[in-house]
């Protein structure tokens, strides 16, 4: 009997990717509102901005592109390397240890358990849980790539193993805390001061390097080439791309310490690495939209290569503004302003949800047995709501964040301030209107997918599969 692939935890991280997706979204749309419509902040204080927000970019990173990493990454080494998952009862704790650390995070976040640290609120008691469902990850990652039956390591691989890696690292040192007792939530950082910050962003940007870049990096050299029937562009540029990134990215994190007590060597040294920075993105952006080269026309008809080249082009025009946020003349006036949010969402819907989405598209059918999904109409319909949501987001903000750092730093003959900070608050309010408004939009769109999913899933000639695993050529 022929051997076939694990796909029952790919599926089964597919499934949540779009419903963490609505959630998490949801939640963000709820926080977007409060701020446009303060009187929504009730008594109730879990449900306030500031217990929901953290709830908000945990649900949105870590569940949902968390499940979104995990699906892909399984689906892909297994394809890859022509072989099963290794250790298939540990790939399966993964599944549910990561639905445990996300519940978790659900229920303590919003009850004011947090460390209160970007990216890394959880309390220690989750973040031991969370270290052995990566130690995990990773041993069932490269234990496939060990047991692989083709010599060659297909670059999505490598930029799957960078992540998973570098994420492990990362989370290991900025988490180091002191419980105050063993039998409670709370603890104290390992550091103190301008060193806790330092390494706080050192952790806050490399999250963002490694976990929303590199990963669904590996998402789009795999599922790009697939959906456009071609070859990578350039293996070549495929390769540099890695390299250059996986060095310069991790040098990066200072840049959102500027003009504190950081020292200015430091601050300059990430402003340069920032800068540094563009020419591997970009060198990857453009080897993922010319990878269709040949296959332009497909455009018309395939609204899954349509959400996976629009998604690059966000990946392309992020890591442009990134760098140029690092300025350290540019980040005085972008810096705690709503630019910093649109550049945050611009990466975050246009790149990681959008490549996400479609590489769900592409993936879910082919996991119960079907060519398509149950209603390519209903993914184009889907990719113009979200491209609609998309812009109306990260305008809004753009033009707000501006308007905040030229009303905060303008300033009367005498130099006295012009104005006040509650007039620059009134002023943004028929933004934080847009906002929430092209945030409605997204989350519509992911109903919408949830709809196309269900349907394809519980279609009478779908069922699970799991595909065969070829034989090494002789």
């Amino acid at each position: 009997m022929q051997e076939t692939y694990n796909y029952k935890v790919v599926r089964q991280f597919s499934i949540m990717t779009v419903v963490w997706g609505i959630v998490g979204m949801l939640v963000g749309v709820i926080i977007a509102s409060q701020l446009a419509w303060p009187a929504l902040n009730f008594d109730i204080p879990w449900l306030t901005f500031s217990r929901l927000r953290p709830l908000h970019t945990n649900a949105v990173i870590f569940a949902f592109g968390g499940s979104a990493l995990f699906a892909t990454s399984y689906y892909i080494v297994q394809r890859t390397c022509h072989a099963k998952l290794f250790a298939p009862a540990l790939a399966a704790f993964t599944f549910w240890g990561w639905q445990l650390v996300i519940v978790l995070a659900a229920v303590t976040l919003p009850l004011g358990y947090t460390t209160s640290k970007e990216y890394a609120e959880l309390e220690w008691p989750i973040d031991i849980l969370l270290t052995v469902v990566w130690v995990s990850y990773a041993i069932v990652f490269f234990g496939t790539i060990v047991k692989r039956k083709v010599k060659h390591i297909y670059v999505a691989n490598w930029f799957l193993g960078s992540f998973i890696l570098t994420v492990a690292v990362l989370h290991l040192g900025n988490s180091a805390a002191l419980p105050v007792s063993l039998m409670g939530m709370k603890s104290y950082s390992a550091y103190a001061g301008v060193q806790d910050a330092m390494v706080q962003w050192w952790y806050g940007h490399n999250a963002v390097g490694f976990f929303l870049t590199a990963g669904f990096l590996g998402m789009m050299y795999y599922f790009m080439p697939k959906a456009a029937g071609r070859p990578v562009y350039s293996y070549r540029l495929s390769v540099v791309h890695f390299w250059a990134l996986a060095f310069t990215y991790i040098w990066a994190g200072p840049h959102h310490l500027m003009y504190t007590a950081l020292p200015d060597w430091t601050q300059s040294l990430g402003m340069v690495m920032s800068l540094i920075l563009l020419a591997p993105s970009w060198g990857g952006m453009i080897n993922g939209i010319m990878t269709l080269s040949g296959a332009w026309d497909k455009l018309r008809t395939d609204p899954i290569l349509k959400f996976l080249v629009v998604a690059i082009s966000f990946y392309g025009m992020s890591t442009f503004e990134g760098p140029m946020m690092a300025i350290k003349t540019v980040n005085a006036l972008s810096h705690y302003t709503d630019w910093t949010i649109g550049h945050v969402h611009a990466g975050a819907l246009g790149w990681v949800a959008m490549i996400s989405i479609g590489s769900m598209y592409f993936l879910i059918p082919r996991l119960f047995g079907k060519t398509e999904m149950y209603s390519v109409r209903l993914i184009e319909t889907h990719f113009w709501i979200s491209t609609l949501g998309v812009v109306l987001y990260i305008a809004s903000m753009w033009i707000s964040g501006v308007m905040q750092g030229l009303m905060w730093r303008a300033t009367n003959a005498d130099g006295t301030l012009t104005y006040s900070f509650i007039e620059s608050v009134a002023a943004m309010h028929p933004f934080y209107v847009t906002r929430t408004l092209g945030g409605l939009v997204f989350f519509s769109g992911m109903l919408l997918m949830a709809y196309n999913v269900w349907k394809t899933i519980k279609a009478d000639d779908a069922s699970p599969v799991d595909a065969i695993i070829p034989e090494p050529a002789h």
